[in-house]
């Protein structure tokens, strides 16, 4: 729509004109969405980021301080190396997130503390290791009975 509104005409009645006009040739009929309830979001109060907040969340970003993000971070790599399919993967998942929270436990970010230690890669090594014995009903430490180390 390249027209403008002319002078003296209430805006108000401008646009309606548009938009009866923009029906009457059919021009909302098909649109993507159509007859389906808006998203919830929309329903909500006006918030200017929605945009910013809808881009991140399809990019899988966060909005987090550092430090949280960190903790979530770790709690999420403790359950993977929990799961792991070898040993090898378990102390290459430690050994990642803890040289994380290794750098910033001297090096603290504004925001809340870390409230993380570096795990104890034997520790975490020893439970996995239960887990796979409990879930293979063997008592073995893995597929060929050894370590992958």
């Amino acid at each position: 729509m390249t027209e403008r509104k002319p002078p003296g005409v209430d805006f108000e009645s401008w646009v309606d004109k548009q938009i009866r006009d923009a029906d009457a040739r059919g021009e909302f009929e098909r649109l993507e969405g159509a007859g389906r309830p808006l998203p919830p979001e929309v329903e909500s109060t006006y918030d200017e980021l929605w945009w910013v907040k809808r881009k991140m969340a399809r990019e899988g970003m966060s909005v987090l301080p550092p430090a949280l993000a960190l903790r979530k971070e770790a709690e999420d790599a403790l359950e993977a190396a929990l799961t792991a399919p070898s040993e090898r993967i378990v102390r290459k998942i430690l050994a990642d997130v803890n040289a994380k929270i290794g750098d910033m436990m001297f090096k603290p970010p504004p925001g809340p503390p870390l409230g993380k230690k570096p795990y104890d890669v034997e520790d975490v090594v020893r439970r996995w290791r239960e887990r796979r014995a409990a879930s293979d009903g063997q008592g073995g430490t893995g597929e060929r009975g050894g370590s992958d180390t």
